[in-house]
């Protein structure tokens, strides 16, 4: 089979090539015909296109017979005529409507080798749409055969153009290494953000952690009651009862502290030897009795998560972050980073934040002995006793008593305050001292009472102002008093507060819960979660690897251009990349954001040039037989998606070749959407790849073989990389039957909505409709024959058929609408290629095909 004739590697539901041009044996022409049998078709839908010589129709009738083995089979034969050749002899096989023959003739132009004509001719006749308008065609002319005249214009990129284009939609789905950062419960779906928080199930709401006849549960009712305690002393003692009564000698308010404090350790003790005993990262039956044994009681796995919805979960939200255009490496590290931080890490990990809550240091001050201090400002208080006392000496003679004694009075209350202080035990064993300011106040007193007798006996006010004013000092003295020791109490027990315990103990329990439902109850949960991200995460970044290394496989270097079989010599040196310059040649600072609306104007600005013809220096070949009729295997270089010896990819792209002068090639520099386009295909085609590994994800994520997937992601690129180089990605991706998942995968892997061809290769279709939309004029097309053989066709007028075709990314212009506004009765409309033009298709006459009935097979 000829590489340089036949693709190398045919689309999905085109027809089947094969060449029977040689002259080997017969074995190798019977391989031939069984690679074409075990090709994959659609069913009830089998196309051959054969080439074969037009002398040699006849003897290969076997062949044809066992092409319809299998079921039903059309045939469209391209039997290539020698020069001298002035009839055709056919056997029954090839008579309508199940096949045809095209017949042309071994006259090449000046300068184009045979294979130039056959190549695109093939590529054109192979589409299925194409195909069947032919083979009915043909039924329509005589004995169904019928020499072609061809008209086609191919569209299509540079090579510049396409490897640009490949590079970005290869980095687009591939992305950067990125590094993995933090994972939080907004980014994830519900079932996974209960294992980023440390929120409990609502139905666990309601739940006892620790009943009250547990231990760690008696510890936190003990420690709560002590607290209770403190708080009811201090509200009896803070009061006027507090001082003038004797509810001071009952109350004993550091007894109450330090046993919250005794309470406090030994149920920190109680957690703290829970976490060490149940340190596991997994619950078992022997946790949960251990775990009961020291007061923590576990509830069954609450209804809102279970194992079995995990996975289903990581599908979804790796789905939706490839879904919203992030490339697989930075996909990969946000499942990283989601695996570590769902990583199960057991309860003993938490012994440190139990010390943050309730470690050594803050035992320590919460059971500190604190001063009493009570009177404020020495100097204010000394003042302000000084002052009352001066009003109470004011009553003439009476005053040097009275005034004095108000001083008393205030020092009275002082020394009163520090002998029933709250920081000291009633027996003395616990005392934090303390200080009341009862110098300053007698002193002031003193001198206060005996400054204002003496100014009341200078005076001599009324009596009754000096028990107005000796009334007043009294009333004062006695608020002060009192004040002065309610705030000092609450002062002391704001500096003691016995109450942070209360807080310690909520802490405490909010960490037990924690623990409880996070790293006990969840911890399968947790590790099938961290296990399933890992290993999907891990599966990103392999499919990532090989994607980049295989399409760095298509770039072309002088390798290729030197042909699928050349390797560089021992004197030859491959060509240097430098970091600015991909193998193509082309600088890699250039980005689809230098396309502005005035460059995608400038994409149709040169449609009306006609384009011209790509010829080449090599010397003319004529329409010679391959040297094999095998068709390719998958270890062979011409294998589908195998590379060369070079490492390269043969192409399917724009042939070195030159064109023959029916074909007018228009190559564009890549329009808006192709790269776009391209990444979407690719991203479509991972997910379907992903979508078969989630049951062995669920099964064990640690048995996940990233090889398998690693292939049919080389697979993809292969098929991707094909319908680039065919029709520049006009035509979608094969359609994706049997996801496991099809309610959440199939808006995504349905890309059978495609832009225009406008918008891929960047040349406007417009010319395309001029060409087929033109008069039934045969001087437009080229019939492929030679002078010589004109007498042989048919002179009616009438006679030929003609097939018009178009692929259905060219349907718009260059400024988007139809083109074909109610003109389309009579075209083709095909699903793929490049190519679009007039097939007219001319019988000959009737005495130059002769159909042969019976015949001795002598080759077959």
């Amino acid at each position: 089979m000829s590489p340089r004739v036949l693709p190398e590697r045919p689309l999905p539901g085109h027809a089947i090539c094969l060449d029977l041009r040689t002259d080997a044996g017969a074995d190798d022409l019977d391989a031939a015909v069984r690679a074409a049998l075990d090709a994959p078709q659609p069913s009830g839908e089998r196309r051959f296109l054969v080439l074969d010589d037009a002398g040699r129709l006849v003897a290969h009738q076997l062949l044809y017979e066992r092409l319809s083995s299998y079921g039903p089979a059309h045939i469209v034969c391209l039997a290539v005529g020698a020069r001298g050749e002035r009839n055709l002899s056919r056997s029954l096989t090839l008579r309508p409507p199940a096949a045809g023959v095209l017949w042309l003739f071994d006259t090449v132009e000046d300068g184009v080798p045979g294979e130039a004509v056959l190549r695109p001719l093939v590529e054109v006749l192979s589409t299925p749409e194409v195909f069947d308008a032919v083979l009915r065609a043909l039924g329509e002319v005589v004995h169904g055969v019928a020499v072609p005249a061809v008209r086609v214009l191919e569209h299509d990129l540079t090579e510049e153009a396409r490897a640009r284009a490949w590079r970005q939609a290869v980095e687009g789905l591939t992305g950067q290494d990125v590094p993995a950062g933090t994972a939080s419960a907004e980014q994830v779906p519900g079932a996974l953000g209960l294992l980023l928080d440390d929120g409990v199930p609502r139905s666990l709401a309601g739940h006892r952690w620790l009943p009250p006849q547990g231990r760690a549960g008696a510890r936190l009712a003990a420690c709560d009651e002590a607290v209770g305690d403190a708080v009811e002393d201090h509200q009896r003692i803070r009061g006027a009862a507090g001082l003038l009564t004797g509810v001071g000698r009952t109350v004993d308010l550091p007894g109450d502290i330090e046993r919250v404090t005794e309470e406090l350790a030994r149920f920190r003790t109680a957690v703290a030897d829970a976490f060490g005993a149940a340190g596991g990262s997994r619950l078992t039956a022997e946790h949960r009795g251990v775990l009961r044994d020291r007061g923590i009681e576990l509830p069954e796995m609450p209804r809102e998560i279970s194992r079995a919805g995990i996975v289903p979960a990581l599908r979804d939200h790796t789905h939706g972050l490839i879904g919203q255009g992030l490339p697989l490496r930075s996909v990969a590290a946000r499942l990283a980073a989601l695996s570590a931080r769902t990583a199960p890490v057991g309860s003993a990990a938490r012994l440190a934040r139990l010390d943050v809550i309730c470690g050594p240091e803050r035992l320590r001050r919460l059971g500190g002995r604190y001063p009493f201090t009570a009177g404020g400002s020495r100097p204010v208080a000394l003042a302000v006793t000084g002052v009352l006392a001066l009003l109470a000496g004011l009553w003439p003679v009476l005053g040097w008593v009275l005034g004095p004694a108000v001083g008393v009075l205030a020092a009275g209350f002082a020394h009163l305050m520090l002998r029933r202080r709250p920081n000291r035990s009633p027996d003395g064993r616990i005392d934090g001292g303390g200080a009341t300011g009862a110098a300053p106040r007698l002193f002031g007193g003193l001198a206060g009472g005996l400054v204002g007798a003496g100014i009341g006996q200078f005076l001599g006010p009324p009596p009754w102002l000096g028990a107005v004013t000796l009334t007043v000092s009294l009333a004062a003295v006695v608020l002060l008093a009192l004040r002065d020791w309610t705030r000092a109490v609450d002062d002391w027990w704001e500096r003691a507060d016995p109450e942070e315990a209360r807080r310690i103990l909520r802490e405490i329990e909010a960490l037990v819960v924690t623990t409880a439902v996070h790293d006990w109850l969840f911890a399968e949960v947790r590790h099938h979660c961290s296990a399933g991200a890992g290993a999907v995460a891990r599966l990103l970044r392999g499919l990532a690897q090989t994607a980049d290394a295989r399409g760095r496989v298509y770039e072309r270097g002088p390798a290729y251009e030197r042909g699928p079989s050349y390797a560089p010599t021992e004197h030859e040196e491959a060509p240097e990349e430098t970091p600015s310059t991909g193998a193509d040649g082309v600088t890699s600072s250039w980005s689809w954001e230098d396309w502005t609306d005035g460059a995608e104007e400038d994409v149709w600005s040169d449609m009306d040039e006609e384009p011209a013809p790509v010829r080449s220096s090599a010397p003319p070949m004529p329409f010679a037989p391959p040297t094999s009729s095998v068709p390719p295997t998958p270890s062979s270089p011409s294998a589908p998606g195998a590379p060369g010896p070079d490492g390269a990819v043969p192409s399917d792209g724009p042939s070195a070749l030159p064109a023959p002068a029916w074909l007018e090639r228009r190559y564009g520099d890549g329009g808006p959407l192709l790269v776009d386009t391209l990444v979407g295909d690719l991203v479509a085609g991972t997910l379907v790849i992903l979508d078969r590994c989630w049951a062995g994800v669920e099964r064990d994520p640690g048995a996940v073989a990233p090889a398998a997937h690693e292939r049919r992601i080389g697979e993809l690129l292969d098929e991707t990389r094909l319908r680039l180089e065919r029709d520049v990605a006009a035509s979608p991706p094969p359609r994706y039957d049997g996801l496991r998942d099809p309610g959440g995968l199939s808006a995504l892997a349905d890309r059978a909505d495609r832009p225009d061809a406008a918008r891929l290769t960047g040349v406007a279709a417009d010319p395309v409709a001029l060409l087929v939309l033109s008069d039934d004029d045969p001087g437009r097309t080229v019939t492929l024959c030679g002078p010589e053989h004109l007498r042989l066709l048919s002179h009616d007028p009438h006679a030929a058929r003609h097939v018009r075709f178009v692929p259905e990314a060219m349907r718009s212009g260059a400024a988007g609408d139809d083109l074909w506004r109610g003109t389309t009765e009579d075209v083709v409309w095909t699903g793929a290629g490049r190519h679009a033009g007039i097939l007219r298709l001319v019988p000959l006459r009737a005495d130059v095909v002769h159909t042969v009935r019976a015949e001795e097979a002598g080759e077959a």
